[in-house]
């Protein structure tokens, strides 16, 4: 069988052509995932087959729990006790059906839940009824899934390659389901690389959590990235997951992999905490983006209310159109303690995150917290088209909650959006790819907490000598880092008022300071900045009778106007390009006109 996972995944996709009449091409994958899903635990266990088969024998009547004996014999988290195979069915057509519900009975309790997610032995009856079930079997029996023939990391591929086709059959979004490859290994070792001490030390153990983990993607890859790291490194996997089907996909990798597949929950984890009070020294997700979590309404804001910052949502709640944030705290409420030696987060969101929302707003409550605390450790902008369902604007938000010495106080924002090279052929909305090469670039950059690389030698002198202003033709940097205070991204919006004007007049309460409702105003001041100075500077100078109302105050802190945190990260790494000049904008206009007569000539004859 082809080790190349696209091959792999034609083949079974070439399996819906039995399938073609009697589903619809949006049902194809309920059959042909769980029966992939099934051959391949089938070609683990065929090795251990006879030990297992003989130890249930002989333990049978005992009376004991069998469990342990029988994986000890499989060597596996998992084990089946039937004496049927997938290719064994075939030798009984006529009772293929009873035979192969008998087999899936027999697997351990584990095993079972992944196909029972599936619905899988309804499916076995609609096959029958349709005369497929036997030709089904059949062609998967064929296939050789052993993870000697086809390596975990090849075989998530494969199945993440067939939800892909299987959403696009049927107009559905496959995003939501796994995170490209190289998104992946970037977030996974730029955690790595703020931990590599501890993570260097001989058999050290750590964990590693996924709140929206898919079919496991970013789990397995981290546990991979570790191992070859620290060959004697022990990874413990922990995730949950919504859909039913990724789920079972997940867990299943989890128990070929030797992981305990109690870690992994179904469920949805901003309602239903799948491990309350766990804390874990690596967090990664990619939630999905700009998804309301309107389901999830009451259990969410029932929890800020009671519980505060002894819950997950204490620093406040996001509009409704849009849950990334609660992902986002509900990661940080999973780091082990600073005291324990930290935790750290990786976590893709699109651009909305860094800047919606007023000061004193959900959002900026949420930013002001993260920040004050100094838990952001890096954001990193990711190229456009890179994802399977948009290409808009992505970012990687790196969180630590126990930083080292030289990173504390201080935030890195790394853009790194020329870093890709095109697609040949594009995936959906993906159309450009990061390389190793540029994966362990941006690592580089961020480990060593560089303020700029990579710049070519001509933007470099350009800039240099320019006072920041590159020629239009310079080539501009492939990466730029820089480093700002936590405090850089504060403000505090001040209102400002004027007196009423001539003959004007309103209602004002006790002691207040008459003013014009009508010139009202608001000035955004930095918090690096102390207030009297910015308004002399600022203010006073075009509106003399100007005052600030002192009325107003924060919430948090008491003092004079909202604090707000932003991250405008466009702005800090804009680049300004000199105009072409005049003369080669108007040869270009008398080229085109001159391409124009000549069309119009083609049009006239």
């Amino acid at each position: 069988m082809a080790q190349n996972f696209s091959e792999l995944a034609n083949f079974l996709w070439s399996v819906a052509d039995l399938l073609r009449g009697d589903y619809k091409q949006s049902d194809y994958g309920k059959v042909i995932l769980p029966f992939t899903l099934l051959r391949r635990l089938d070609c683990v266990l065929e090795g251990t087959k006879k030990d297992v088969l003989a130890e249930h024998a002989k333990r049978k009547e005992s009376g004991v729990n069998l469990d342990p004996f029988l994986k000890r014999k499989s060597k596996e988290a998992f084990y089946n006790t039937s004496a049927f195979t997938l290719p064994g069915l075939l030798a009984d057509q006529k009772h293929i059906r009873q035979n192969l519900v008998a087999y899936l009975g027999e697997f351990s309790e584990d095993a079972r839940d992944v196909f029972e997610r599936f619905k899988f032995t309804d499916r076995v009856a609609e096959l029958e009824d349709k005369d497929l079930l036997f030709q089904l079997v059949q062609k998967f029996a064929n296939i050789d899934l052993h993870p000697d023939v086809v390596p975990n990391e090849t075989m998530g591929l494969v199945f993440e390659e067939l939800i892909r086709k299987f959403a696009e059959a049927s107009n559905e979004t496959a995003g939501e389901h796994f995170t490209p490859r190289e998104v992946i290994q970037l977030i996974v070792h730029c955690l790595f690389a703020g931990d590599d001490e501890a993570l260097s030390k001989p058999g050290v153990v750590r964990s590693m959590y996924d709140p929206t983990a898919g079919t496991g993607g970013i789990l397995s890859v981290g546990e991979a990235v570790a191992r070859s790291i620290n060959s004697s490194a022990v990874v413990r996997l922990f995730g949950q997951e919504l859909n039913p089907e990724s789920y079972a996909i997940c867990k299943a990798d989890m128990l070929i992999k030797g992981q305990d597949p109690k870690n992994i929950v179904c469920g949805n984890t901003l309602s239903a905490d799948g491990f309350p009070g766990e804390k874990f020294d690596y967090g990664a997700a990619n939630p999905p983006f700009g998804v309301d979590w309107k389901k999830v309404l009451d259990a969410v804001k029932l929890e800020h209310e009671k519980k505060g910052f002894a819950g997950r949502f204490g620093p406040g709640l996001p509009r409704i159109s849009d849950g990334s944030l609660l992902f986002l705290m509900h990661l940080i409420s999973k780091m082990r303690p600073a005291a324990e030696g930290g935790g750290r987060v990786g976590i893709v969101l699109n651009g909305s995150p860094l800047f919606t929302g007023d000061a004193g707003s959900g959002e900026s409550e949420i930013r002001r917290w993260v920040l004050e605390n100094d838990m952001l450790d890096a954001i990193i902008a990711l190229p456009n088209d890179l994802f399977y369902n948009t290409g808009i604007a992505t970012y990687i938000w790196i969180l630590d909650n126990h930083k080292k010495a030289d990173r504390r106080g201080k935030v890195q924002l790394i853009d790194a959006t020329r870093m890709y090279s095109k697609m040949k052929k594009s995936l959906g909305s993906k159309r450009v790819q990061i390389s190793d090469e540029q994966i362990a670039e941006i690592v580089k950059v961020y480990s060593t907490c560089a303020k700029d690389a990579t710049f070519s030698l001509e933007f470099k002198e350009a800039v240099k000598n320019g006072h920041g202003a590159a020629p239009a033709e310079a080539e501009p940097p492939r990466i730029v880092s820089k480093l700002f205070d936590t405090k850089f991204f504060g403000y505090r919006k001040v209102t400002v008022d004027r007196p009423l004007a001539d003959g004007k007049e309103g209602k004002f309460k006790k002691g207040e300071k008459p003013y014009d409702k009508d010139l009202r105003d608001t000035e955004t001041i930095p918090l690096t900045e102390s207030i009297p100075a910015y308004f002399k500077r600022e203010v006073l100078p075009h509106v003399p009778d100007a005052w600030v109302n002192k009325d107003v105050k924060d919430d948090a802190d008491g003092l004079v106007g909202k604090v707000g945190y932003e991250i405008n990260f466009n702005r800090y790494f804009y680049v300004y390009k000199a105009p072409r000049k005049p003369k080669v904008i108007a040869d270009e206009i008398l080229e085109m006109e001159k391409r124009f007569v000549e069309l119009m000539k083609g049009v006239v004859a």
